[in-house]
């Protein structure tokens, strides 16, 4: 069969994803009310879709796990032409909603995520009679880089139902899930976040007939931290962490945005050798990272700027003070300190290099990304660096959506729908 484009609708509010759906239409085959919308409407998103959308497959992402017979009549009731099953469900449960499915003229769509043998799995659950298979990679295994374009072949040799592939799909990668055998392409992001839906969508769907990708900047995954950090702002990774702070008290005094792993001081105050001998252990595009006891007596200025320059450091952030910064500011070198001051300190060479240190209040360790930009210097701890800065970018996309909306004649209050989310009297906190 033609390959299919499935928009996944994955808001939590049904005005921005009927609109979504609106918009992008023309452009796709199936409309999905993703979870989150469900869960968040109730089926009566369900029941919109299918009235606005007649013409239209409408799915149900319900992830059905147990009662397959009460869900799936609930959503097809509702208008779902597909209601979704989650595979870690109990062959029980997965034959009932195979049967209610019959009875009551729908279609039942398997989604392999996180079952541990998906292509076992997916020969199982065809065998009880459902109508796909969907393997998808979750949002949260998305922003770790991960790919599923071999498990995603594996399971289109292994069955002969039709397969959908959903995980962050976009005009760079769904050639690849259709060469690896996925009829049915679900996306989401990559259309919802983009500033013009209907032209996403004619642009992956394009892709999806000639097989030749279309570069993307935006609605991708990274696997280098440090390209995907240069894209977003401080605030949009504090987003990212759960709204984590910058570091307190350490701005920016000189240059531009800095992003890289941290090389560490811990220093006295007003000593200047080991902040001096650090850029002699930094490599290109790394941070120097000093602990300076919040003093301001300066342990860094021009001469130490010109050095690090020489060595391709990106930055240096203070918890303490740096002087020579109207120099300083000439090479362009980034600067981020507590204080500013006029007067150094002797070389007396106490403190250690490449050691944890707390630096504006946070915790650094050799090795952490850190990323400074007008608002201030964030933290993020090495293991987690590839995923936040996934986050980030999904969280400056979607600033990007809203920022749409907003041109488009409304205004952020209305977009986002606060009034309906504002806690209630009497509701603790």
């Amino acid at each position: 069969m033609e390959s299919i484009l499935q928009l996944a609708l994955d808001y939590v509010d049904m005005s921005r994803a009927l609109k979504a759906a609106k918009e992008a239409s023309v452009g796709v085959d199936w409309l999905e009310a993703g979870t989150p919308l469900i869960k968040s409407e109730g089926l009566s998103c369900v029941r919109e879709l299918r009235r606005l959308f007649s013409s239209k497959k409408i799915v149900a992402d319900m992830k059905v796990m147990d009662t397959g017979r009460f869900e799936v009549e609930a959503a097809a009731k509702a208008g779902a032409d597909i209601v979704t099953v989650l595979a870690a469900a109990d062959d029980s449960t997965v034959t009932e909603a195979v049967e209610a499915a019959k009875n009551v003229g729908c279609e039942i769509m398997i989604d392999l995520i996180g079952v541990p043998e998906p292509v076992k799995r997916a020969r199982e659950v065809e065998a009880l009679g459902v109508d796909y298979v969907c393997v998808h990679l979750s949002i949260d295994q998305q922003m770790s880089g991960r790919d599923f374009f071999s498990e995603l072949r594996e399971v289109s040799k292994a069955v002969d139902i039709p397969v959908a592939a959903a995980g962050g799909l976009n005009s760079e990668t769904v050639g690849d899930a259709v060469k690896a055998g996925a009829g049915i392409i679900i996306v989401g992001g990559a259309i919802t976040k983009a500033e013009d839906g209907f032209k996403a969508a004619k642009a992956i769907k394009k892709v999806m007939k000639s097989g030749k990708c279309e570069k993307s900047k935006l609605y991708k995954k990274y696997t280098d931290p440090r390209k995907a950090f240069s894209m977003v702002s401080t605030a949009n990774i504090s987003d990212a962490l759960h709204r984590v702070p910058c570091m307190e008290g350490i701005k920016l005094v000189s240059g531009v945005k800095v992003c890289g792993p941290a090389v560490t001081v811990r220093t006295y105050p007003g000593d200047w050798a080991k902040p001096v001998e650090a850029i002699d252990v930094a490599k290109e595009g790394d941070v120097i990272v000093v602990d300076a006891g919040g003093a301001s007596t300066a342990v860094w200025g021009e001469l130490a700027s010109h050095s690090a320059i020489e060595r391709k450091v990106s930055g240096v952030v203070i918890d303490g003070a740096a002087r020579d910064i109207e120099d300083i500011r000439k090479t362009g070198f980034s600067v981020y300190s507590r204080y500013v001051s006029s007067n150094a300190g002797e070389p007396r060479g106490f403190g250690e290099i490449n050691v944890p240190i707390r630096c504006g209040g946070m915790v650094v360790r050799p090795g952490d990304y850190v990323i400074g930009d007008s608002d201030g210097v964030i933290v993020v701890p090495k293991e987690k660096a590839v995923e936040i800065a996934n986050r980030a970018v999904d969280v400056l996309e979607r600033e990007n959506r809203l920022r749409e909306e907003i041109k488009r004649g409304s205004t952020l209050a209305k977009v986002t729908e606060l009034k309906k989310w504002e806690k209630k009297e009497g509701c603790s906190l």
